[in-house]
């Protein structure tokens, strides 16, 4: 019989909808989601998405996003191994 505790069940449903850092990223430099939205090129509405993990960006975006915020892509990631998420 296969058991799973809903503490497990909390952690993957967090893991499921925090896939990317941008907010944390963009909160650390207090850079405004106006702000990236015009640097890439895209609408405050898209930007919005990424940071609410909504949807999440391109790996192009990935890439485009972090050199704007000066930052390694993979800092951007949410590491589901816990070194980025803090647990």
């Amino acid at each position: 019989m296969f058991l799973i505790s809903i503490y497990d069940i909390l952690d993957i449903l967090y893991d499921m909808e925090h896939m990317n850092r941008i907010k944390d990223i963009l909160d650390e430099k207090g850079i405004k989601q106006t702000w990236l939205a015009q640097k890439l090129g895209k609408s405050y509405n898209m930007i919005n998405s990424y940071v609410k993990n909504r949807r999440q960006p391109s790996i192009e975006d990935l890439y485009k996003i972090a050199k704007i915020l000066d930052v390694e892509a993979k800092d951007l990631l949410l590491d589901l191994k816990g070194e980025n998420s803090g647990k």
